[in-house]
């Protein structure tokens, strides 16, 4: 889906998320992140799942805080754009929308100051 979406629009922002506290290992959150650069998605976020209801899947672990910092320092080593990774961040963390509007209005007038 990512790599598609950059293909059909070339300089398109791509982002997703994670919710962490369902019993994955260290290893498969950071081969997910592997697997998401070499489409070249450009954020990522990491919260901790929350059971919403008793219908919905139960919370294996509550992630530490140290945890999601290691993971945010991963993605940032890996060359992601912007991680938001914490126990509240959710997909629609704001922090990462005013980052993606800034960087990309950045980015728009560099370009255009480069055609003059």
């Amino acid at each position: 889906m990512w790599e598609h979406a950059k293909k059909a629009q070339p300089g398109l922002y791509t982002k997703t998320s994670l919710m962490l506290g369902l019993g994955e290992t260290d290893e498969e959150v950071i081969q997910t992140m592997n697997d998401l650069r070499a489409v070249d998605v450009d954020v990522v976020t990491f919260g901790q799942y929350l059971r919403p209801t008793d219908n919905h899947l139960s919370v294996v672990e509550y992630v530490k805080p140290e945890k999601f910092d290691h993971f945010r320092e991963v993605g940032e080593e890996m060359g992601f754009k912007y991680v938001a990774s914490g126990p509240l961040v959710r997909s629609s963390y704001k922090a990462g929308e005013f980052y993606l509007e800034h960087m990309i209005k950045t980015e728009r007038k560099q370009k255009e100051e480069a055609e003059i």
